[in-house]
């Protein structure tokens, strides 16, 4: 079966990988068709500028942007594409603060919606959140996802019940 990406994961280098293998699974989950490409904003800007003029053309409908250090790359297809772009703020020098900064100083109009450093998984969610609004069946696979959030808490306080201490009144 052929599949049309309908996001597409870019990174600024595949050492981002670890970091972004966790939005990648999360598409799994939904059953959301993504492509996964490294792309420099620095290195290879022709290609970046390739990409993101073409990529709702080719029916992207969100990019998730991964970068660290200078992090341009989101801000940068951001500025070429009217496609929502979700930036990643990958933590490398300066604990990420850098990157982070650098991707959520965006001049007015040219928007980068930022997650938490290293925060691909909340940028894959971000983004079928955004799907979701034209996509009845994904929004239920959403929301079977959400309902289950409340499961973790749920367990959690069943098991800190079964934890015991002289002064622990619960």
């Amino acid at each position: 079966m052929i599949m049309n990406p309908k996001v597409s994961i870019i990174m600024g280098s595949t050492s981002d990988l670890p970091i972004m293998r966790k939005a990648a699974e999360f598409f799994d989950a939904m059953e959301v068709p993504f492509e996964m490409n490294a792309l420099s904003a620095h290195r290879t800007p022709a290609q970046v500028e390739e990409f993101a003029r073409g990529a709702k053309a080719r029916g992207i409908e969100v990019i998730i942007a991964a970068a660290g250090m200078a992090a341009a790359l989101p801000g940068v297809i951001a500025a070429m594409t009217p496609l929502p772009v979700i930036g990643v703020p990958i933590s490398s020098t300066l604990d990420g603060q850098d990157a982070l900064l650098a991707i959520v100083q965006m001049p007015p109009g040219i928007p980068v919606a930022t997650v938490a450093i290293d925060g691909a998984l909340n940028a894959a969610v971000l983004a079928v959140q955004i799907m979701s609004l034209a996509d009845d069946a994904l929004a239920a696979r959403y929301e079977v996802f959400r309902s289950r959030l409340s499961d973790k808490i749920v367990k959690a306080n069943s098991d800190l019940a079964e934890v015991k201490f002289k002064f622990k009144t619960n």
